[in-house]
C-alpha cells in the first residue's frame, strides 16, 4: 500500500529566502519522488479587470491567492491524480494561458508568504518550516530582485515597501510564524538548518521505501 504523501511548508517574508531554502532542499533530492509548488502561481485571475485594475492589486494580502484552487490541487495530489499547476504572467498582471503539469509526487514542498495563514492549508502540512530574515535583509534583496529581473525603479520598490509590502507582512505574515514547527534564522545562509530538514525528509523516503517493500 502506498504511503500519503508528505507536504512540507516552507513560509515567510518577501526576500527571507525561503524560495532560496525550497529549492536547496528540493534539488538535495531531484532524483528522487518530490515536487515543489509556489504559492505564487496561484494569484488569483485577474482577466476580468482592466489593466489599470490590475496595477492596483495587493499582492501581499490574503485576498490576492486563490487558495481555494490551491487547495483543491493539492488535495488532488494527496489522492495520488496530476494537476494542472497555472503560470502567473507578472507583465500582464493576471493568470497566463498555459498550465504545468505535476505529477504525484512522496513529498510536496509548498512555498510561499502566507501559506501559514490559512488553516485550510496547515491543516494538510506535516511540517511546516517559517525562514525568518531581518527587515534590513529583505527589503535589499527585494530592492535586487525588482530591479533587476522584474524593470522596476527603485522609488516605485521603496514606495511598495514602505505603503504596501511592510504593514502586509506585520500584519498577516510575522503573525504565522507561531505555526511554525521549524525557525529558520536567515534563510538561505543558514546551511546547518537546510541540512537537518535534508536529513529529515531523506529519513521519510527510507521509511515509506521500507514500508512499501514489507507490506
Amino acid at each position: 500500500m502506498k504511503q500519503k504523501p508528505i507536504i512540507i511548508g516552507v513560509a515567510g517574508g518577501t526576500g527571507s529566502g525561503k524560495t532560496t531554502v525550497a529549492k536547496e532542499i528540493f534539488h538535495q533530492f531531484n532524483q528522487k519522488s518530490i515536487v515543489l509548488i509556489e504559492q505564487d502561481a496561484y494569484y488569483k485571475d485577474q482577466s476580468h479587470l482592466s489593466f489599470e485594475e490590475r496595477l492596483g492589486t495587493n499582492y501581499d494580502h490574503p485576498l490576492a491567492f486563490d487558495n481555494d484552487l490551491l487547495l483543491k490541487h493539492l488535495q488532488t495530489l494527496l489522492n495520488g491524480e496530476s494537476i494542472e499547476v497555472p503560470v502567473y504572467d507578472y507583465a500582464q498582471h493576471t493568470r497566463s494561458d498555459t498550465f504545468i503539469s505535476v505529477l504525484p509526487k512522496d513529498v510536496i514542498i509548498l512555498e510561499g508568504i502566507l501559506i501559514l495563514e490559512d488553516k485550510r492549508l496547515r491543516d494538510l502540512m506535516d511540517i511546516k518550516l517559517f525562514v525568518d530574515t531581518d527587515a534590513d535583509i529583505r527589503i535589499l534583496r527585494r530592492l535586487s530582485r525588482d530591479i533587476q529581473e522584474r524593470g522596476r525603479t527603485l522609488e516605485s520598490v521603496v514606495e511598495q515597501y514602505t505603503t504596501v509590502v511592510r504593514p502586509m507582512h506585520l500584519q498577516f505574515i510575522e503573525p504565522t510564524k507561531r505555526y511554525a514547527d521549524i525557525i529558520i534564522p536567515e534563510g538561505g545562509q543558514n546551511r546547518v538548518a537546510i541540512d537537518l530538514m535534508v536529513t529529515k525528509i531523506r529519513s521519510i523516503f527510507e521509511a515509506q521505501s521500507f514500508l512499501t517493500k514489507y507490506q
